[in-house]
């Protein structure tokens, strides 16, 4: 078995969306976190990663923003990715023209429609918001564009006036309307309900872009689809604005091994792709971050190491392989004879019973006074039972 997740899972009767589509913005808003600035020779080598996972849409960045973000955009457009190309847009002429320049398959264009960001953001009436939105839009899908109209703080954002927004959006020749939980502030149960709601009035695709201020942002998006929503925008490793954007990995692969929803995508270059854009955005990924940190296949405890050994799947939901990943067995405080022994046959080294244990407790020991025990610390406490000895 390459994964063993609860048989549970299956006992419930759930209908997601027969497709779905992931639009990654890691270029976009993953590169609005605080700090991170992408040059186009980056941006590129990220784009063609995401291509090769296989993804459907990659938001590339936002063009007006600056000469090089430009030059970025239409470098990644030039690249004939199999991935359609998509550029952030505001609703201003000017914005449009400028994506349309950099020859992208479609934009996203957006604007604030909750009270709060009308008044104190744009000051500007709903009535004009709404005139706003729809020049727009007819402006891009007379240039032949892909639009998708995203309203901001859509989470926040009186149901009824949401609900003409993008009715008309649709009217206007919109391809598909984004729910932007801006601020991360919906719950699963509240994610599902507004999406039932406007799937009740709304005909083209209704798409998730959710943060993850509270933790959610995985959930809500499981949650939209299943009430209808049939598109999701991620980041790798979860990178954004704040607590960051639902995360690329734990989407594809919650969908694909908790739920049974396989994309079809090539989740061999997770791993791959998660370590560049760590690489390049100087964004660490935490130990523990779920899919593709380190310690989701990192095992120190004896009686856990004892099992992994025997079947990896007893504390792994997932073989690391799948996703290119690997196994670590980390020799420490928790660590038994069948670790270290491991460790030593790794190494090619034969020792008594009497010597493996006199091993074990010097790595013990080592540890609690603060040691990591990496292999040079290792090859000295064998050198010191075992005398000199060739590695």
């Amino acid at each position: 078995m390459k994964y063993f997740v609860s048989p549970y899972n299956q006992s419930v009767d759930l209908k997601f969306p027969e497709k779905i589509t992931v639009y990654d913005t890691t270029l976009r808003d993953g590169e609005q976190t605080p700090g991170v600035c992408l040059r186009t020779p980056e941006k590129l080598q990220i784009a063609r990663k995401l291509d090769e996972l296989g993804l459907h849409q990659i938001e590339a960045g936002f063009p007006v923003v600056s000469r090089e973000e430009k030059r970025s955009v239409k470098a990644i457009a030039d690249e004939n990715l199999d991935a359609q190309i998509l550029a952030l847009s505001r609703t201003k002429k000017e914005d449009i023209d400028t994506a349309i320049d950099c020859d992208v398959d479609g934009i996203i264009t957006f604007l604030g429609t909750s009270a709060l960001h009308l008044k104190h953001k744009l000051n500007v009436t709903p009535e004009d918001a709404l005139n706003i939105c729809m020049n727009s839009i007819e402006h891009a899908k007379d240039h032949g564009l892909f639009v998708a109209f995203s309203a901001e703080d859509a989470t926040r954002t009186d149901l009824d006036f949401l609900k003409n927004v993008y009715n008309k959006a649709e009217t206007y020749g919109a391809d598909r309307v984004h729910i932007a939980d801006t601020v991360g502030a919906i719950s699963p149960q509240g994610m599902d309900y507004l999406v039932r709601e406007l799937r009740k009035e709304i005909n083209i695709e209704i798409a998730l872009h959710c943060h993850n201020d509270f933790g959610m942002a995985l959930s809500n998006c499981i949650s939209g689809l299943l009430a209808g929503a049939t598109a999701v925008s991620t980041t790798v490793n979860g990178i954004g604005e704040r607590a960051g954007n639902t995360s690329l990995e734990e989407l594809v692969m919650t969908l694909l091994l908790i739920y049974g929803v396989d994309l079809d995508y090539n989740i061999g270059v997770f791993y791959e792709l998660s370590q560049m854009v760590e690489k390049l955005t100087n964004m660490k990924v935490p130990d523990n971050k779920p899919i593709v940190g380190k310690n989701v296949f990192r095992h120190e405890s004896g009686i856990h190491v004892d099992a992994v050994i025997e079947e990896p799947l007893t504390y792994e939901p997932f073989l690391p392989e799948l996703i290119g990943h690997q196994r670590r067995i980390v020799l420490g405080k928790h660590s038994g004879c069948r670790a270290v022994k491991a460790k030593l046959d790794e190494c090619g080294i034969a020792v008594t019973k009497d010597e493996l244990c006199k091993i074990v407790g010097m790595v013990k020991e080592k540890r609690e006074e603060g040691k990591y025990i990496n292999d040079n610390v290792f090859n000295d406490i064998v050198r010191s039972v075992r005398g000199p000895f060739e590695f």
